[in-house]
């Protein structure tokens, strides 16, 4: 008996999916379980599976369509199976949308205006052109880098990747397709690009955070010289001992929540939920966005097993391969743009959380000590708390802790 292909839910927050790609084409056989498309969701590209046995009848919506959890995406039945019941009775559900249409100027636009990194507004006939682009199934590339490629005309096998293992990522595609007839001397242009399913979550949980959650911040400055001893000495071992300063950080933070409890917790709207293990989110910057993957029982692992996984995890997540079971649950979050040079920032949490640390760079700053000036590694964080669940001091005393051990990195073992 055929049956209708619905878009899941393969997320707990999902609310719509993006086909990516077909894995299977009109008239291939499936069998149940096998991957029929890879969906976009609003963290991870996940495969879409075939639910029962048979033929693959009809695809209803093309590559780069957007669709509302429970849409009919497709058909499978038998080969010889009469589905003309299926497919018009069911028209508006099976129906391909139409195109995004241009978003709104003025107010509301000016009040999406900060989620939305560019301004490329897609065209009738946008969607079915996804499709095009026969190379970009073949080489390794990100989903939005295949769309901007079949936006433009892009032979994704005359692009150089740049992302990891030359994975070819969006950045690489407007170089590669900007027709230069299209450029004057006075302008170089514009362009709007559709908003990606992880961007229009970010969107969503930044309006459900700075609104709502009355945020506080308490900074702190720590003094990194031991940290960063411990680590070379650590090193010079082997390489199987080789921990960041990130991994440091994650250790440090899990074994102060379970010193303070009151901070790892959630606000749950009527009630506050306090947990007793703790389970680290650590944000990682993606292509298009940010995922805050989990370190799961973080106060009971060794830094090195916390390298490994945190490695795991940031390379799976800038795949867009996590699972839901490795980017939710986190009971506090960190944010590291140390790397990057930046010296100190505030996060904004990530409700239900009720705390997220913003983590600096570590620079060499000349610094009092016991009466006279030294240069000493410096690292300053600042912390997010919600003020419905955690008080100032609450907040301040968790700092201390964090503070003591990360400065006195034997702390950390007894």
């Amino acid at each position: 008996m055929a049956t209708k292909v619905v878009m899941e839910a393969l997320s707990p927050t999902m609310e719509e999916g993006r086909l990516v790609a077909w894995k299977k084409q009109e008239g291939d056989a499936v069998k149940s379980g096998e991957t029929l498309a890879e969906v976009e969701t609003d963290k991870a590209v996940m495969e879409l599976v075939a639910r029962s046995d048979g033929v693959l009848r009809k695809i209803m919506l093309p590559e780069g369509s957007t669709v509302p959890v429970s849409a009919v995406v497709a058909i499978v039945g038998a080969a010889d199976e009469d589905i003309s019941a299926l497919v018009g009775g069911d028209g508006k559900a099976a129906a391909a949308p139409a195109p995004a249409a241009p978003r709104a100027e003025g107010a509301e636009a000016r009040a999406r205006g900060f989620a939305e990194a560019s301004t490329h507004r897609a065209q009738p006939g946008e969607a079915s052109r996804s499709r095009e682009a026969p190379a970009a199934g073949r080489i390794k590339s990100s989903p939005l880098a295949r769309r901007l490629a079949a936006e433009r005309g892009v032979d994704m096998q005359a692009v150089a990747g740049s992302g990891p293992g030359g994975r070819v990522i969006a950045r690489d595609i407007p170089a590669a397709g900007a027709p230069a007839a299209a450029r004057t001397a006075a302008s170089a242009g514009t362009h709007d690009v559709p908003l990606t399913q992880i961007r229009k979550t970010i969107a969503k949980r930044l309006v459900q955070s700075i609104g709502p959650v009355p945020h506080f911040f308490l900074t702190s400055e720590i003094d990194m010289t031991r940290a960063f001893e411990a680590r070379q000495a650590l090193k010079a071992k082997g390489d199987q001992y080789a921990v960041s300063f990130n991994d440091i950080v994650v250790k440090a933070v899990a074994l102060a929540l379970k010193k303070h409890p009151a901070v790892n917790a959630w606000w749950m709207e009527d009630r506050i939920r306090y947990h007793g293990d703790v389970h680290i989110g650590m944000a990682v910057a993606v292509e298009d966005g940010l995922i805050t993957p989990v370190i799961r029982f973080a106060d009971t692992k060794g830094m090195v097993e916390i390298a490994a996984e945190a490695r795991s995890l940031a390379e799976k997540a800038r795949h867009r391969r996590l699972t839901p079971e490795e980017y939710t649950g986190a009971t506090f979050s960190i944010s590291n743009l140390g790397m990057l040079d930046i010296d100190e920032f505030t996060a904004v949490i990530n409700p239900p959380e009720a705390g997220i640390l913003a983590v600096g760079r570590i620079a060499e700053k000349p610094v009092v000590v016991d009466g006279a000036v030294t240069v000493r590694r410096m690292m300053r964080v600042t912390m997010s708390c919600d003020h419905r669940v955690i008080d100032g001091a609450t907040g301040a005393q968790f700092l201390q802790t964090l503070k003591l051990m990360l400065e006195n990195p034997l702390a950390m073992v007894i």
